[in-house]
């Protein structure tokens, strides 16, 4: 039986989209497995610096900058605690679990008469 260059090609494109369908099938198990990787946006929107951490790892610098967002990507959920008062001689620490795909802003917390606390808004 001879095989023409067209039936050729069909075979090769349909063997080829059975490897990226198993290719594709494989990694989804693989991040089921792995529980999948959370990720997240945090903002600083405060004028001032804020130290905290997600899943006990401190922000990429020694504290987020004013007007700065950080990204973060985690395989093992979130959990934020950042200090609530902007002053560095003043430390209040709050926790918080971080959902995937959200984004945070720290910012002014208006229901307390103090102007240095700030609080962590879910903003998207």
């Amino acid at each position: 039986m001879t095989m023409t260059m067209e039936k050729a090609q069909l075979n090769n494109q349909s063997i080829l989209a059975s490897f990226s369908l198993v290719q594709e099938i494989d990694e989804q198990a693989a991040e089921i497995i792995s529980g999948g990787y959370d990720r997240f946006t945090i903002k600083n929107e405060t004028e001032g610096n804020i130290y905290y951490y997600v899943n006990a790892t401190r922000t990429k610098r020694e504290f987020a900058k004013p007007r700065t967002s950080s990204v973060w990507t985690t395989a093992s959920g979130g959990k934020i605690r950042f200090d609530t008062d902007e002053r560095d001689d003043v430390i209040n620490w709050k926790t918080y679990n971080l959902e995937d795909g959200k984004v945070y802003a720290f910012r002014e917390n208006k229901s307390t008469s103090d102007p240095f606390d700030i609080e962590l808004y879910a903003v998207g």
